[in-house]
């Protein structure tokens, strides 16, 4: 109890001492900022109080509440996104978005961005981030006349919005983990499946209604399930989450989410990459290895700038992360999984705060790569002149007979592998009992998957050198079903020799031996094969070309180790249930939901394998 009290009261110390640094350099500013069709947006500014200098701004707008509210409230943290950042001393405004806490307007999700506006008072993301550069290079004493704009997750999204017919004075942006295509890849569906467990615990809070601005929310309902596998399993079929204890046809987005199921109107123009044509500030685009909501987003992001807007100064880094981990004090382990150094710190030191001094300040140099990239095989940065490498070697692996993973084709005359798809007993995402998503799912150990017998497992040799995957993979593979849909679900792991020594001593870890680490996994709803806007049914027992693009690696499996590939049809409740029936899911009864024979051929005529990329 004493040590209790001790490290509580040393917390406490902490968050003094910040908020006294905070009051001590910062003069906090609450303000009422009105765009241009008259609806003012609540802005926290915190102004230097040093008076010997102009500053630059760095500005995040969020839907998360831009508090504490009032001009006597100051953060408990440093004002800027790191603390090196707040120590460097910048203007720092955060802004809640229309319709959000304490700003006026209409919440919309995702907003579209308007590539015609038909008068001076429409809207968007840019627009509105564009007036509140207008008006605090105007209003806000000592700033030099430069902005940057940053943000994670939803924010990094309002960072990539700003992008488009920027405001001249900005100079450079961080999107960082941006949610980008909610339908492909990001946080609400991955390749048409629907993310179920994330946006059930996400939505029933933040997808509470509101009448006018306020500091607070009351979320719709409180699920206190210990057990989610469980829980999601009783709950039963989606349309059951419109319950009376859950959503009750209250939540807007959650609605929206399922009414539109295919890759309409709705989701093509919340999908910001069209609009990243032709951009005038710099920006560093963040990612995480281990991010289980915006992988998809960062990755994405920068390819889309890379492709549309060729000259624009644009770079790329991705770290050991989960979501938003490099904005941590440290990020040295995750898991069994430790990184023999603080990859945050180095992340914050040599890149986030150097890109921004550089840009806002001429303060610096910046000789960044054009990629930085964590090698999640050897702990080791690596830079590139080019993402995916330039220098890089197309390679299948081809699957065969007995589990087996090879590079050569096969020789099969004829030859498949089956397992039944049961969506009353789903294969679960994660090995234990978890209220909550199990970030550590991203590395876990596939064990308890391939022992189950709707788990199809394909394997190497031992590898007698290194080699190092890098860039996005996709499995090409041959398919049939007994029923009209099926999910598939494709990881690539990394399985550690039996003999392997525990990595640098870790409580946590017991034994890495056998260790079947996943590296990378993607969910393709297979309705969605051919066209996300034009869903076809499976004719049963037809054989059927399937192909899923997985998110980008960069990894190394080391001489001894051998390389899996795992598929299946189930991974709940990360996902929901398909009833394996072509339809809506979203409007299916339990008696839908249907057991199916699912097979994956690999044969001279049908050479199922994945498609990768290596690098020396």
């Amino acid at each position: 109890m004493k040590l209790s009290f001790l490290a509580l009261a040393g917390l406490l110390s902490v968050a003094v001492q910040a908020q006294n640094f905070v009051k001590d350099n910062y003069t906090k500013l609450d303000k009422q900022i009105t765009m241009r069709d008259g609806v003012k947006l609540y802005t926290v500014i915190y102004v230097p109080k040093d008076s010997s200098q102009k500053y630059p701004i760095i500005m995040e707008r969020t839907p998360y509440s831009a508090g504490p509210y009032g001009e006597t409230n100051y953060t408990g943290n440093g004002p800027g996104p790191s603390k090196l950042l707040s120590e460097e001393k910048y203007i720092f405004v955060t802004q809640d978005v229309r319709g959000r806490y304490m700003s006026e307007g209409s919440f919309e999700e995702m907003t579209p961005h308007k590539f015609d506006k038909k008068s001076a008072k429409d809207t968007d993301e840019s627009t509105d981030t564009y007036d509140t550069v207008e008006w605090l290079l105007k209003n806000i004493p000592r700033n030099n006349g430069r902005v940057g704009i940053t943000g994670i997750s939803y924010p990094g999204f309002y960072a990539s919005a700003s992008l488009p017919d920027a405001h001249p004075a900005i100079k450079a942006v961080s999107p960082q983990a941006p949610v980008t295509d909610e339908f492909v890849g990001d946080d609400a569906r991955h390749n048409g499946a629907f993310f179920l467990l994330d946006n059930f615990s996400f939505l029933s809070y933040f997808d509470a209604p509101r009448t006018k601005p306020s500091s607070s929310y009351t979320g719709l309902f409180i699920n206190r399930a210990k057990d989610a596998y469980d829980f999601f399993l009783k709950l039963g079929p989606l349309k059951n989450a419109n319950g009376a204890a859950y959503f009750n046809n209250r939540g807007k987005i959650w609605n929206e989410y399922l009414q539109h199921e295919t890759y309409d109107d709705y989701w093509k123009s919340r999908n910001i990459r069209p609009a990243l044509k032709n951009l005038k500030p710099a920006t560093l685009v963040v990612g995480g290895w281990f991010d289980a909501e915006d992988l998809f987003g960062a990755l994405r992001t920068y390819e889309a700038i890379e492709k549309q807007s060729p000259t624009s100064k644009n770079q790329l880094v991705m770290g050991p992360w989960t979501h938003g981990a490099w904005s941590r004090a440290d990020w040295s382990e995750f898991g069994p999984l430790q990184f023999g150094s603080n990859t945050a710190k180095y992340f914050q030191e040599e890149l986030e705060t150097k890109f921004f001094n550089y840009y806002l300040k001429d303060k610096g140099e910046w000789k960044a790569a054009e990629a930085t990239l964590f090698n999640t095989g050897t702990n080791e940065w690596k830079t590139f002149e080019a993402w995916p490498p330039k220098e890089k070697t197309a390679k299948e692996l081809h699957f065969q007979a007995n589990g087996k993973l090879s590079w050569e084709e096969t020789k099969e005359k004829e030859g498949f592998d089956e397992y039944v798809s049961d969506p009353a007993k789903p294969v679960p995402y994660t090995d234990g009992v978890f209220a909550r998503r199990n970030n550590q799912y991203m590395i876990e150990d596939q064990r308890f998957a391939a022992r189950r017998p709707d788990v199809l497992t394909y394997e190497t040799d031992a590898l007698t050198e290194d080699v190092t995957f890098s860039g996005p993979m996709t499995a090409h593979f041959f398919a049939s079903t007994t029923g009209t849909d099926a999910d598939f679900i494709v990881k690539l792991i990394d399985v550690l020799p039996e003999d392997a020594a525990n990595p640098t001593p870790n409580p946590k870890n017991l034994t890495m031996a056998g260790y079947q680490r996943l590296v990378r996994a993607e969910v393709l709803r297979g309705k969605f094969r051919n066209s996300f806007e034009k869903p076809e049914a499976f004719v049963p027992n037809q054989v059927t070309d399937v192909k899923v693009r997985m998110p980008d690696v960069l990894h190394t499996f080391k001489k001894g180790h051998k390389i899996m590939v795992q598929i299946q049809s189930s991974w709940f409740p990360i996902v929901d249930r398909n009833p394996q029936k072509f339809m809506n899911i979203s409007e299916a009864d339990e008696k839908d939901f249907q057991k199916a024979t699912i097979r994956i051929y690999h044969s001279e005529k049908h050479d199922s394998h994945l498609h990768v990329s290596t690098i020396k």
